[in-house]
């Protein structure tokens, strides 16, 4: 019982450095600031890259549509080669719906070196003109009214270069009550809110289903062509605009919703494992550290306290019941976000038993070959060079 008293006590100790010293990353009161209304409405395009996506554009699209915004505004929606329909299907909606004004268009084949959703939203901002913002949403992403409206203030009047908002994802099934809250709180862990929203801090990190970019701010940072290979594509684009001089913001969203369902594990799975190794750098060593971190942190201290407590060693016992506690503690705020029983909080170390296998699963199948597969398409690794050269702020795209 040495080994495991000395494992569960770091354990613990791991865990009060997270609670109090980790830029409180377990909050959620990290909600869109208030700003003052601008006396003139700088205009805005909203990008919306589309592939495959006719099940959840009834839903997401017309609530986009419908946005209530007193400045110039138009949509631009992406069909990126979609066997779907989708393309015909956003005209159609916006024809019975109204509302902005929307543009159906289609890029070029897609090259080497680009990930889809970034070939698509390089068309778009092409095709945006010089909008003074623009909105990058994707297709099963729904916006409540004054979404809009809500965004621009907030980056306005507060100075800022992107405002993005985590959408708040569906948590109907069992699986997605088990797993969401859960993802959210995991991004919040490696990306803690409150410190990326610090200027001058190197954490920096945004929300792809929606966030506000300002147009001079992306084209400083090297515009979508800097980002083009990310598969992590939305905390790449967070890293190129704070590291170019940007002001970024990214909270919780109480007017944003993912309309995407995920009705079973497999889903989840896929959602998690596609970019998880992606996330590591493709580093085995990345991996391993990672599978060790998630079982020292979440693991161990609900094996310790069922250790002690059946050898009776109370020492042992008590140190994985107090990390379990506190790691429980830290879960709650997240669980009362999504409306979800507090009952679930400590069944957090078995979730993150299911992230662990997803992140590993996720780099056995790069391995593979089918890492990084979405809707048709697998990317591959990018060469070191191609990590050195996003480092490099660019001019132009």
């Amino acid at each position: 019982m040495t080994v495991l008293w000395w494992v569960s006590a770091l354990s613990l100790l791991v865990w009060l450095w997270l609670a109090l010293g980790h830029g409180g990353f377990w909050r959620t009161d990290q909600r869109l600031p208030g700003g003052a209304e601008p006396t003139r409405w700088p205009s805005v395009v909203v990008l919306v890259p589309a592939r495959d996506e006719a099940e959840v554009l009834p839903v997401s699209l017309p609530s986009v549509l419908a946005q209530d915004y007193p400045g110039q505004a138009r949509v631009i929606l992406v069909d990126d080669h979609s066997a779907d329909g989708t393309g015909e299907l956003a005209r159609a909606l916006a024809t019975r719906t109204g509302g902005l004004e929307l543009a159906v268009t289609t890029p070029p084949p897609l090259p080497d070196g680009w990930t889809g959703k970034l070939w698509a939203l390089r068309h778009g901002v092409e095709q945006a003109g010089d909008a003074d913002w623009l909105l990058l949403t994707d297709a099963d992403i729904a916006h409540r009214p004054g979404s809009l409206r809500a965004l621009v203030a907030a980056g306005t009047g507060n100075g800022l270069d992107l405002v993005s908002q985590m959408a708040r994802l569906r948590v109907s099934s069992r699986w997605e009550r088990l797993i969401v809250p859960a993802f959210v709180y995991f991004f919040a862990q490696l990306y803690p809110f409150r410190r990326s929203n610090r200027p001058g801090s190197r954490t920096a990190a945004a929300a792809g289903g929606c966030s506000l970019v300002r147009r001079e701010a992306l084209e400083r940072a090297g515009g979508v062509a800097a980002i083009r290979g990310a598969v992590i594509d939305d905390v790449s684009l967070a890293r190129a605009v704070k590291r170019t001089g940007g002001r970024t913001w990214l909270g919780l969203a109480d007017r944003v919703d993912s309309v995407r369902p995920y009705p079973g594990l497999g889903p989840l799975w896929r959602m998690v494992s596609r970019s998880a190794y992606a996330q590591l750098r493709y580093s085995p060593l990345l991996l391993a550290g990672t599978v060790a971190g998630l079982a020292l942190v979440y693991l161990v201290p609900p094996a310790a306290a069922l250790a002690g407590l059946a050898g009776g060693s109370w020492p042992v016992a008590a140190a994985g019941l107090a990390a379990w506690a506190v790691m429980t503690g830290s879960y709650l705020p997240m669980l009362r976000y999504y409306g979800v029983s507090a009952a679930a909080a400590p069944l957090l170390p078995f979730t993150a038993l299911l992230y662990l296998l997803m992140t590993v699963d996720s780099a056995v199948q790069h391995w593979r070959g089918h890492g990084a597969a979405w809707k048709g398409r697998t990317y591959p690794q990018p060469r070191r060079a191609d990590w050195q050269a996003r480092a490099k702020p660019r001019r132009t795209e």
